[in-house]
């Protein structure tokens, strides 16, 4: 399974955000485990960093979060196509569109998310943490 991991998911993961935390950090663990293959696009984690920098007001700190980061989660460009292929699509959000976009280039599963409804005209479906913890167990349920 491949998933594209949306920035309010990293950001419950790096800001231990409760009660999103444990599930968000469950789908790290998944792609560690390598049962599934989990990205986000370049363009999140600039805003992940200026999230993280903001908050913590250190931005070594901050660099030290994303270079962790990267170590974790693929990271996939944003291409002159992708941001094509966004204009054409009917989200309302014009970066919801791009990571639709680089979802679809890239044939993920899913996009998780905990702004589902934002894709909701998205080509690649959004699940939430917990949604897409739930499939990955039917999944492998259904292999057993």
């Amino acid at each position: 399974m491949k998933a594209l991991i949306d920035t309010n998911i990293i950001i419950d993961i790096l800001e231990r955000r409760e009660p999103f935390f444990a599930d968000s950090y469950r789908i790290i663990q998944l792609g560690l485990d390598g049962s599934t293959e989990t990205f986000m696009s370049a363009g999140s984690v600039t805003d992940v960093f200026y999230i993280i920098n903001h908050s913590i007001r250190d931005s070594n700190r901050a660099k030290e979060k994303i270079f962790a980061l990267a170590m974790l989660v693929n990271i996939c460009n944003t291409t002159s196509d992708d941001i094509s292929t966004a204009l054409t699509l009917p989200l309302p959000d014009f970066e919801d569109a791009v990571i639709a976009a680089i979802a679809k280039r890239e044939k993920a599963d899913y996009i998780i998310s905990r702004n589902e409804k934002d894709f909701a005209n998205s080509p690649v479906p959004a699940v939430s943490p917990d949604q897409f913890l739930k499939e990955t167990r039917k999944s492998r349920a259904g292999t057993a």
